[in-house]
């Protein structure tokens, strides 16, 4: 896992990339790396950062040049030592034991057909000294970030936004639709990017630059495609698909840990890399007693105890009680765009422990809720068409009663009726609007109230590209189109950007053994109908997990990895929430009205409704705004 970066006949290039290479350092602080090379009337310029992980020698060393190639390249292959012995038996001689070496051995001999070959998580540019050409890649799921900006024949990348719009000089201007897609969503989708001129290269993809100016993109891969090939194939043993990738992601030179919240994904995780690696550590996060009972928070730490203990595994507990105020500036410049999940803190914090304590790789359970239909969304939009067969008259009385409780009050707050508010915000919608309305923050009639009028277009753009990337497969399975959906919006655009960005914050690797190109096909594979069975969701991997934990693990109720919001809201953030409502730049420039956000306020305070996840967001948005547009090009991270 490192930071990569260069430019390709780009002005001042070998300037640009060095600073880019610096900005990058919290990624890679193990070493950092130069090439440079003529092309055309130009010149490509390649950096790296190291965070050392597979052959700690020089030998592993990047950019990594040899007989006319250079690649740079962030992530992990998988299955390298499989590659590596197909490649030596054809000729190919390797001087070291890394994966990057494997790749670019790979490349050699296959160029872009080995792309769909890797089983990893990757961004790479490898560059040809006798074509002059830079190819850049990402990985099939979009796990690794790789940002790129083009001007005329030049093109600048990266693995953070804050990096190109640093070394641009404060040039980059904010996208008005990214911004909008992240208030809607409190994440921006992979197919946007916060400023206009830059764009994340789309998982599963290639871009190709030459030196005659021409740029060609090409697709690998295609979760659509892969999703309706393995619906119409056998069925395979998920138990040991999952204990396969978790053997493979524990590939590694130096010491892996675990997450281990105590629910079903981390710990069938880490009771299956304890079986590869006994004694290996763990990590696990706790509230302050009152934020948690504020909140009304499921006891997972109890649970984390009880398979640490079963398992042999060392477990190390952190207590978050985090001064929010000076984490909130922290995380918004680390995040790179607007993200309002305060798990990204979580991530930080436990990552900055396990860090500390010599740990670099961490194996997470993201994924498995997305791909094996694990959230109370997917069970509730299943109920929801059960709920639209109810007589109408009885419907309306329900929803007046649910509209009258409270959801809060001075003391604590109830879990039950902010789930039943939110189910009745959907239920009698249509399939992919309710999809939509179950798991983001506004329906567009308030999210128009809330912006600049003259933003209404934006808005419909944003959710008619919701509806085209929802109705854009062919399966006949209402489940499956759910987890299709969130393997290609809600998975890349949220959980692995901020898994990512929050980890590498803290110089940290985490890999992600669900989120594997044989998992996926095996996930596609299971019809909806064993995925959730009666009020049970992510039904056939905890029958795959039975094998392995005991029942009371595999059927406890479903835990959160989030944080106590509204604790954090009404006490540590109250004043700052009074400010940016009031006084903050987006009320000042317009893009946010003031009297919409004080309602918002008001019903949250009075516990009407649960707007702590609103003004979360609204509070990390204005930070990274502020940065943003501050003239710098780099969000500093302590604008206040």
């Amino acid at each position: 896992m490192c930071g990569i970066a260069g430019t390709y006949r780009w002005p001042d290039g070998k300037v640009v990339t060095d600073r880019l290479t610096d900005i990058l350092a919290h990624r890679g602080p193990d070493g950092a790396g130069r090439y440079n090379h003529p092309v055309g009337d130009g010149e490509v310029h390649l950096g790296h950062r190291r965070l050392s992980i597979i052959d700690l020698s020089e030998t592993g060393a990047q950019p990594m040049v040899s007989d006319g190639l250079a690649l740079t390249y962030n992530g992990e292959l998988y299955n390298a030592p499989e590659l590596r012995a197909e490649l030596a038996s054809a000729g190919v001689r390797f001087r070291g034991t890394s994966d990057t070496e494997v790749l670019l051995e790979a490349w050699r001999r296959w160029g872009t057909g080995c792309l769909p070959r890797l089983r990893g998580m990757f961004a790479f540019a490898v560059f040809d000294e006798r074509t002059g050409e830079l190819v850049l890649a990402r990985d099939q799921l979009g796990i690794k970030p790789l940002f790129l900006l083009r001007r005329g024949e030049g093109l600048v990348f990266a693995s953070e936004l804050k990096a190109l719009a640093a070394v641009t000089g404060g040039s980059l201007e904010v996208d008005p639709g990214a911004l909008v897609a992240s208030l809607l969503y409190y994440w921006v989708p992979d197919s946007r990017c916060a400023y206009r001129e830059a764009e994340k290269l789309p998982p599963g993809s290639w871009l190709r630059c030459r030196p005659d100016g021409r740029v060609e993109r090409g697709r690998f891969w295609n979760l659509k495609d892969v999703a309706a090939e393995a619906r119409e194939g056998e069925q395979p043993d998920l138990a040991a698909v999952v204990e396969e990738s978790t053997r493979r992601h524990l590939l590694s030179d130096v010491p892996v840990a675990t997450f281990l919240s105590g629910g079903l994904d981390s710990s069938y995780l880490t009771a299956l890399a304890a079986r590869h690696q006994p004694g290996i550590s763990a990590y696990t996060i706790g509230f302050r007693a009152e934020d948690a009972r504020f909140e009304a928070m499921p006891d997972d730490l109890r649970y984390a105890r009880r398979v640490a203990e079963r398992f042999g595994v060392d477990l190390h507990e952190i207590e978050i009680a985090p001064n929010v105020l000076d984490l909130l500036p922290q995380m918004t410049y680390h995040l790179d765009e607007p993200i309002g999940d305060p798990a990204a803190i979580n991530t930080f914090l436990i990552c900055s422990a396990a860090r500390e304590a010599g740990v670099k790789v961490m194996l997470s359970g993201m994924g498995a809720d997305e791909l094996f239909a694990g959230y109370r969304k997917h069970l509730a939009n299943l109920i929801a068409l059960r709920y639209q067969r109810v007589p109408r008259p009885l419907r309306r009385g329900v929803h007046a009663a649910v509209d009258r409780l409270p959801v809060a009050t001075s003391r604590r707050g109830y879990r039950s009726v902010r789930f039943a508010k939110r189910f009745l915000s959907f239920a009698e919608l249509p399939e992919e609007t309710a999809f939509r309305r179950s798991y983001t923050m506004y329906d567009r009639r308030e999210l128009l109230a809330l912006l600049d009028p003259d933003l209404a277009g934006t808005v419909d753009d944003v959710l008619t590209e919701h509806a085209d990337v929802y109705r854009d497969n062919e399966l006949d399975d209402f489940v499956n189109r759910m987890c299709l959906t969130d393997a290609r919006m809600f998975l890349p655009g949220l959980n692995l950007a901020y898994t990512d960005r929050s980890s590498m914050a803290a110089s940290t690797e985490v890999r992600v053994p669900y989120v594997d190109v044989d998992v996926v096909r095996a996930a596609f594979a299971v019809p909806g109908d064993r995925k959730i069975v009666g009020r049970q969701g992510k039904v056939v991997l905890k029958e795959a997990a039975t094998s392995v934990l005991p029942r009371e693990i595999v059927y406890r109720p479903k835990g959160l990895f989030s944080a106590p919001l509204r604790a954090w809201m009404s006490r540590d953030l109250a004043p700052l929430v009074r400010e940016v409502v009031h006084d903050g730049v987006l009320v000042r420039s317009g893009f946010l009205r003031r009297e919409a956000l004080q309602r918002l306020v008001a019903e949250d305070a009075a516990g009407q409704r649960d707007f702590s996840k609103h003004l979360w967001h609204v509070l990390t948005l204005e930070y990274w705004y502020r940065g943003a547009t501050s003239g710098s090009g780099q969000n500093s991270g302590s604008t206040a």
